[in-house]
């Protein structure tokens, strides 16, 4: 069978090779490669009917559901082009994005408050058309009926009158269609980043581009068996990191889904328990959770590895996580606009901890200077890193001057992470170039500090910022959040920090808050921390005492 070129491709391939093997589970319910395919094919014409062509951008604002999966492929599979939405966002934010991608229909679900915010952006005419998904339509009978009785609160009611509003239920009883000729080159994807520092801007990701990184990744795993392995969906599919790593990639190898709508830990365990997932990719609050709730290696005897990304993942999670799951989790790095995965530590103890690993197949890597970007720095100095491969970005959306700063003329793309390669290829990331604290001229690395207080064995999670300091330029501030029950002091918090920590490195102002900040995937964000401290402002009561 030739490799793939395009994401339809790929999804018909698997669908050819493993049709009567399991595809989609969700919540005990779940649907062959073959059923799968015949929904994808059906809500292909019906999107085509609702006047969807080629080129055409539509909006995905749901949760992880069967739905997801197949509203997805089904709108490759017109050659239109996939956006994006969390659907925690407000409906400004929702508006805003919607408008620069220039969606025309979107699909969501008929959840409190999902389904109200999208309605809203209708209303205000910033898209022109909503397709909405029955939540317990996709449940097994038992919890759909439990679930329509017991908490329908939680669903919303789509408007019958309005033409622009239509059921999924109808756009998927169409005769099924085959589909669309697409082109390598074609945008298949349009994800939108920078949320958490910024403007968020779409990253334009063609068919080539993540068939390619997914053929990456799939190499990277050489000892995973095509057809037999079950990887565990709890990562929000409209995120970049899950939609590849999650999705993508596991279909085109005829893995089974196991799809969980949200974190809840006795959903979780139950699907362990269920279904014996064999991968479980993860961003690191999602390992530090399930450890903090007690899952063991008797609830994770089936999972061979667990892939950590989209955060750095502290070493104390990852060496208390292997230690109380008896499986290898192994940390990568990538950002949205590769597609998004570019190193990873090898499974097994060949990898380096404290590492993102080596770069995956037709990746390369360098690490530039920071002061003058034209010097290539030698093994072993810091600079930025710099990515070149078939799995990067054409470009962002409607903005040349962002694309030109990101990328060079020769396709390289610059991070913005600062790094060290070692002659062996493996790279430590220290921070982002946008999170540096300058203390009095020093160059001062958040992750050093948090990773010190990781160290802490009370200390759940943490962040570091700038603070503006009239005398040092800035200064630094942590935030923790402790464990319940805990009693840690400020005075007993910086005392443990005093032999990890340089002078210059202690913060100066130390927070302890009942909850830290996180963006729509559960990364820690330093974003709002940041806010409150330009201009400077009161703090709420330190938890504990002082």
């Amino acid at each position: 069978m030739s490799e793939a070129s395009t994401l339809t491709e790929m999804f018909d391939q698997a669908v050819a090779r493993f049709g009567p093997r399991p595809c989609l589970e969700f919540l005990g319910a779940r649907w062959t490669y073959t059923e799968t395919a015949q929904l994808v094919a059906r809500a292909r014409a019906g999107l085509q009917a609702m006047g969807v062509k080629p080129g055409d951008r539509v909006g995905l604002c749901l949760p992880n559901t069967p739905d997801a999966v197949i509203g997805y492929y089904a709108i490759l599979g017109l050659g239109a082009v996939v956006v994006n939405f969390s659907p925690l966002s407000p409906p400004v934010d929702l508006a805003n994005q919607a408008r620069d991608a220039g969606v025309g229909v979107m699909i969501t679900i008929n959840l409190t408050p999902i389904l109200d915010n999208v309605l809203t952006i209708l209303r205000k005419d910033a898209i022109k058309a909503v397709v909405v998904c029955d939540f317990t339509a996709a449940l097994p009978p038992p919890k759909r009926w439990g679930f329509r009785l017991l908490k329908r609160k939680l669903l919303s009611q789509s408007p019958t009158s309005d033409a622009r509003v239509q059921r999924w239920e109808r756009v998927i009883a169409s005769s099924p269609m085959p589909s669309a000729r697409v082109s390598p080159d074609d945008l298949a994807v349009l994800q939108y980043t920078g949320g958490t520092t910024g403007t968020p801007k779409g990253v334009m990701l063609t068919h080539a581009n993540l068939t390619a990184n997914a053929t990456q990744l799939r190499a990277w795993m050489p000892d995973s068996v095509p057809g037999a392995e079950r990887e565990l969906v709890v990562l929000p599919l409209f995120h970049v990191f899950a939609m590849t790593v999650a999705m993508n990639v596991p279909l085109g190898w005829g893995a089974e889904l196991v799809l969980l709508p949200k974190f809840d830990i006795d959903m979780l365990r139950e699907a362990l328990k269920r279904r014996r997932p064999t991968i479980v990719p993860g961003v690191p609050t999602l390992f530090k959770a399930m450890l903090d709730k007690g899952l063991t290696n008797v609830d994770l005897a089936s999972v061979k590895v667990c892939i950590s990304g989209g955060a750095p993942l502290p070493h104390e999670v990852q060496r208390a996580f292997e230690a109380a799951a008896g499986c290898d989790l192994v940390e990568g790095y990538g950002l949205t606009e590769a597609s998004p995965v570019c190193f990873c530590n090898p499974i097994g103890r060949s990898g380096r901890d404290g590492t993102i690993g080596i770069p995956l197949s037709r990746i390369e890597a360098q690490i530039h200077d920071l002061a003058d970007p034209s010097i290539i720095m030698p093994h072993g100095e810091r600079g930025e890193l710099w990515v070149r491969g078939p799995n990067v970005m054409r470009g962002y959306w409607n903005n040349p001057e962002a694309t030109a700063e990101a990328l060079t003329p020769d396709g390289w793309l610059r991070t913005g992470d600062v790094g060290i390669m070692d002659a062996d290829g493996y790279v430590e990331l220290v921070d982002r170039i946008k999170d540096l604290i300058l203390c009095s001229g020093f160059n001062v690395y958040p992750r050093r500090i948090e990773e010190a207080l990781y160290l802490h064995p009370d200390v759940t999670a943490a962040i570091a910022v700038g603070e503006p300091d009239e005398y040092r330029g800035e200064s630094v501030a942590a935030f923790v959040q402790i464990a319940p029950g805990a009693r840690v002091t400020t005075s007993e918090l910086l005392e443990f920090l005093r032999d990890k920590l340089t002078s210059i490195e202690m913060p100066r102002r130390l927070e302890f808050r009942q909850e830290l900040p996180r963006t729509a995937v559960g990364k820690l964000s330093r974003k709002e921390l940041r806010s409150e401290l330009l201009p400077p402002r009161s703090f709420p009561q330190a938890i504990g005492k002082t």
